[in-house]
């Protein structure tokens, strides 16, 4: 049976941080792989969140640290990008929700994912609507229509590396015996 990197007592907390640190350092790489795009830039976000949310658990996945490919901060977090940056942490705390409730096969880990996407998508489009001034349909297809198809792509990657990024997550994590 999948599972999420498990939450139990023999994974201290110590090991848990360690797997989000990783996660977050995977985000900030994910972060520069970016082609700039108005009002919001194409990253590989969207993936590393999957993949926080669906190996690390939809606690631990939602403290993966979401950055801002424009590199702006704080600051980001005001501007039409952050609805998405907070977005990360609510999709990486559906798509790990729905792993840890039994998504077992290829298809229900990538419907996991797209749950993720959608709730991105929930959080980024109001506010890219608020600073921006748009209507829904205009803010669509700004925010998210070009970026759907590729994100749909990204949560078939994330399901498909699930449990192999856990298995080799948990390699890491381990404790040498002596």
């Amino acid at each position: 049976m999948l599972r999420t990197l498990p939450q139990t007592r023999a994974t201290s907390q110590t090991y848990r941080l360690v797997g989000v640190l990783i996660m977050t350092l995977v985000t900030i790489v994910a972060a520069r792989v970016s082609i700039p795009m108005e009002p919001v830039p194409f990253t590989l976000q969207p993936l590393a969140m999957l993949l926080a949310g669906m190996v690390l658990g939809s606690r631990d996945g939602a403290l993966n640290l979401p950055f801002d490919a424009n590199m702006r901060g704080q600051a980001a977090l005001f501007g039409p990008t952050g609805g998405y940056l907070l977005g990360f942490i609510v999709g990486a705390f559906v798509s790990g929700w729905l792993v840890e409730r039994g998504a077992q096969r290829l298809i229900w880990r990538w419907l996991a994912g797209a749950a993720g996407i959608a709730a991105l998508y929930l959080c980024g489009l109001p506010v890219l609507m608020l600073t921006r001034g748009l209507d829904l349909p205009t803010a669509w297809a700004a925010g998210a229509a070009p970026f759907l198809i590729p994100d749909l792509v990204k949560a078939v990657i994330a399901a498909a590396m699930t449990e192999a990024g856990r298995a080799a997550l948990l390699r890491t994590l381990q404790t040498p015996r002596a």
